[in-house]
């Protein structure tokens, strides 16, 4: 006869697509590599690092931490990097969501995917869940439309029960980025779901200095560098757009067979990219394009 011993039960099973989420790497994401924005990482730390780290706090004053943030704002103005530096400077298990994916052709497989996302995230605290482009799933939800938007209403619904199912002390923290806060559904909005919404601002001219002299400073130069300069002609910037000027300033000195960088080149690539911008928003496609 064999006697047979439970030695330790396993693990439960995960989703491979969850495990793809939770291997996505942040990076070495420092406060200070985030330019222009000091409020905003105050407010997010606030939100989302001092209830992972000191959660008596809360409990000694008696109110609750917010559950969940939305970072919100233009294209190229640091959200996602906002989160990459929250999640390299918490020990604490990171899952980076990009919400279309989520989306699949069967149904009941969009919302089987958000609880086995949540079910891990509680299994291993503290965790953080960040989902990009929220706005591909928490669309404003309608009566009418076809299987495809039914199935993304029913994954909303989903989140949302998610949201109000773990605990309010539970170190597990919700970040969402969108440039389209318009769009959202109002539940998804209230209160015990995402309670602070942080606005991520195009940067005015101080905060592009600080944003350029960040991107600036693993460049090799030579001379004098007038930043001041650089700054007052990229009006209108993101902080995505500053990096691209470093970009064409160091190519500027390729091209003139230059290992180094001089002033001339920052003011030849910002001119550059406002040239470009002035294209972009006064682009107008005819429906003959292309044709002979």
């Amino acid at each position: 006869m064999t006697t047979l011993t439970i030695m330790r039960a396993l693990p439960r099973e995960v989703d491979p697509v969850v495990y793809n989420m939770l291997h996505e790497d942040p990076g070495n994401v420092s406060y200070s590599a985030v330019g222009g924005l000091s409020d905003q990482i105050r407010e997010l730390r606030e939100s989302i690092e001092l209830p992972l780290m000191n959660p008596e706090l809360f409990l000694r004053v008696g109110i609750k931490p917010p559950k969940g943030v939305l970072l919100y704002g233009p294209p190229g103005t640091g959200k996602t990097l906002l989160a990459r530096a929250i999640a390299s400077n918490i020990d604490a298990n990171f899952l980076k969501v990009v919400s279309s994916a989520i989306i699949d052709k069967y149904i009941g497989e969009s919302a089987r995917l958000i609880r086995e996302m949540f079910g891990y995230a509680r299994d291993h605290q503290p965790c953080i869940i960040f989902m990009d482009e929220i706005d591909a799933i928490g669309g404003r939800r309608f009566s009418e439309g076809t299987s495809a938007d039914r199935e993304i209403q029913r994954t909303l619904m989903e989140l949302l029960n998610q949201l109000d199912g773990f605990d309010q002390l539970g170190k597990v923290k919700m970040i969402m980025a969108t440039n389209r806060p318009d769009v959202l559904d109002p539940a998804l909005l209230r209160p015990g779901r995402l309670d602070r919404k942080i606005e991520i601002p195009l940067p005015n001219e101080q905060s592009r200095m600080e944003i350029l002299k960040i991107h600036a400073a693993g460049i090799a130069k030579h001379g004098e560098i007038d930043y001041e300069a650089v700054v007052k002609l990229a009006e209108g910037f993101n902080g995505a757009d500053l990096r691209n000027v470093c970009t064409e300033a160091g190519m500027s000195a390729i091209r003139a067979e230059r290992d180094y960088v001089i002033h001339e080149d920052f003011m030849k690539a910002v001119r550059k990219l406002n040239e470009a911008k002035k294209l972009e928003s006064s682009a107008h496609y005819s429906a003959d394009f292309g044709k002979e």
